[in-house]
């Protein structure tokens, strides 16, 4: 019998892929590996937002870019482009009101991975030469976007919007992964700060165990099936020991295409 789906992105995306993986009939357990939550002092935010029409484009990295961008966005400037890297992002700025047939959205082809590799091919970077540009994302992240619209002669800007973490390591949650790691599943794991945030919460939980010389949950969760849609997630998984992995490549279709296909 198959176990459980183990859905581990942000609690807000995590909702539409659960409701699709239990129509599949499968058992699904929603584990948000990373917390994301508003900046604790908004107001740089807020003044960049207020100046979004100076700029050419503005790129998200995220749905939750999107999201924590848009609680302080009242309408968005018409003549300002906009790029996000995947289906997800689409979806979150078309819940805001902002739709291709109404804004020039740039976004990486369907049949390509949703990153910043693709999202920097799919723009007209000679147009944005001299141009400003706006990188909204969290607190930290990677650097590839801004230094490739840097290379091409765009003036970059790179604002947070939003903190991301991975949860504290509580009772409750402890005993949800003694749960999960007492069967075989399969996890979706689309980040590759969230599964290294996993290992590092299993070696916690292995610290406070009373025999903690025979008990590794970490060797435990290295036997259990990931399900990931990126190339370098599949290469953080196998740095941290991590063998049967499914690569699926970029959109929820295709992640529910690999579970379906899952003996």
């Amino acid at each position: 019998m198959a176990g459980a789906v183990v859905i581990t992105r942000p609690l807000a995306q995590a909702a539409p892929l659960a409701a699709r993986v239990a129509a599949l009939g499968r058992a699904v357990e929603v584990l948000p590996l990373l917390e994301i939550a508003p900046l604790a002092d908004p107001r740089a935010l807020q003044a960049t937002l207020a100046r979004l029409d100076e700029y050419a484009l503005v790129a998200f990295v995220s749905p939750n870019a999107i999201d924590a961008a848009f609680a302080h966005i009242a309408a968005w400037p018409p003549r300002v482009a906009l790029a996000v890297v995947g289906e997800g992002s689409r979806g979150a700025l078309a819940a805001h009101g902002v739709t291709p047939e109404r804004y020039r959205i740039a976004c990486p082809p369907d049949h390509v991975p949703s990153d910043s590799e693709h999202l920097l091919q799919a723009l007209d970077l000679a147009a944005l030469k001299g141009r400003r540009v706006l990188i909204i994302r969290g607190e930290s992240g990677r650097e590839l976007m801004a230094d490739g619209l840097r290379d091409a002669g765009a003036v970059v800007d790179v604002q947070p919007a939003y903190r991301r973490s991975v949860p504290a390591l509580t009772p409750a949650l402890a005993a949800t992964l003694r749960r999960l790691l007492a069967q075989q599943n399969d996890w979706i794991i689309t980040s590759s700060e969230a599964l290294r945030g996993l290992c590092g919460l299993l070696a916690q939980m292995d610290l406070r165990h009373p025999d903690a010389m025979q008990h590794n949950s970490v060797v435990a969760m290295q036997q259990q099936h990931l399900i990931v849609p990126h190339a370098r997630i599949a290469e953080t998984a196998n740095n941290l020991g991590f063998s049967k992995l499914t690569l699926t490549g970029s959109g929820d279709e295709r992640l529910l295409a690999a579970l379906q296909s899952c003996p």
